[in-house]
């Protein structure tokens, strides 16, 4: 092609979309030749006009003639620290339903008896916040089992559920009828049916265990259908000599992250004096693992899944993976309120504050 092909308005179509990208480069107001095209150009009192309009400091925008007054780092840390400050003053907070409650056995002629129902509840997690629940007698976690090796134990469970349900009894060495796992062990228990289970609890099974549905589970267990299971030894060992005895049952289902049905800043403090020992039983009942660290003290670990350590050691942060035990002691030699919670960060902390799986180890004086 040569310059002799070119038709005069060929040319100006040309010309035109030269001077659109001759524009683009270098945002100077040119008018297209020919009255085909609008004038790209703004007079000057548009441009004032948009000028006045336009102070955002976005790319297409004009700079504004008095910069904007920067917001405050200073300002900006005050919001963030007073939502944290506010959620340290609020520890414990005050919430409706308390979950692991001590469960006393009715006796029938040299059996404990425990029954439980499970139903839908209203639970609150933390000020405020109420979420539907599915518990054993109306707690998140359920009531908490307390028995000795030999013991001969019956528990009765109740479905209040709009499915079938069932109990498994997590780390007991049962008879396989009683194994609580519907289609392999037993039919599942329908809504508005009961079903019994009665065992011996055997020699040598002592520790930390729990209990939980084995059906739809990770729907119903998420929902709160759980429970700690403790059998106590005939003969107590030295180390399990402790003035303090707390189950701390970690979860992540529907609730959220919560230590014994409750996220901070509504978890339950540990307490105890200076000079005491405690034993923490920590149960997971959830679907991911939880690194549980304490500030200012180590823990000696005594036990895992009920079963004594070979030699009890030393840490300050202890893997709790789903299904697992552990137990262990502390001595609480050192006053104060020190921090205990998951070493996930965010399972424990926010821009917001602290919440879910954090509590704390009061020491008094």
């Amino acid at each position: 092609m040569n310059d002799r092909s070119i038709s005069p308005d060929t040319t100006d179509i040309l010309y035109g979309i030269a001077s659109r990208r001759s524009f683009l480069k270098s945002a100077a107001a040119i008018a297209v030749a020919g009255g085909t095209v609008a004038a790209c150009s703004d007079s000057s009192a548009q441009k004032t006009a948009a000028t006045a309009r336009n102070t955002s400091g976005g790319t297409t925008a004009p700079h504004p003639s008095t910069p904007a007054t920067p917001v405050s780092a200073v300002s900006t840390a005050d919001q963030m620290d007073a939502m944290h400050e506010a959620g340290i003053k609020a520890f414990p907070a005050r919430t409706e339903g308390k979950g692991n409650q001590l469960f006393a056995p009715k006796m029938d002629r040299g059996v404990k008896v425990f029954e439980l129902t499970a139903e839908r509840v209203q639970w609150e997690t933390e000020p405020g916040k109420k979420v539907e629940a599915w518990a054993y007698n109306g707690q998140v976690p359920g009531p908490q089992i307390r028995v000795k090796e030999a013991d001969r134990v019956r528990v009765i469970l109740h479905n209040k559920l709009s499915e079938s349900t069932c109990i498994h009894f997590h780390g007991l060495e049962l008879p396989i009828e009683m194994d609580g796992v519907p289609f392999i062990t037993q039919p599942p228990v329908k809504p508005g049916q009961s079903f019994t289970y009665e065992f011996t609890v055997p020699a040598g099974n002592q520790g930390s265990h729990m209990y939980h549905s084995h059906h739809n589970a990770a729907k119903q267990v998420g929902l709160g259908l759980l429970g700690a299971f403790i059998v106590e030894p005939k003969r107590p060992r030295k180390v399990e000599q402790v003035d303090v005895d707390y189950v701390m049952i970690l979860n992540d289902g529907m609730h959220g992250y919560t230590v014994n049905g409750k996220g901070f800043p509504a978890t339950e403090p540990i307490k105890a004096k200076l000079g005491q020992k405690v034993r923490i039983r920590f149960m997971n009942e959830g679907m991911m693992i939880h690194p549980m660290h304490l500030h200012g003290m180590h823990m000696t670990v005594i036990d895992k899944d009920g079963w004594a350590q070979p030699a009890p050691w030393k840490c300050d942060t202890l893997n709790v993976a789903p299904g697992e035990r552990w137990d262990v002691v502390v001595n609480c030699n050192k006053p104060g309120v020190w921090a205990f919670h998951c070493h996930i960060l965010p399972h424990a902390e926010s821009d917001h504050g602290m919440f879910g799986m954090v509590t704390a180890l009061i020491v008094e004086a």
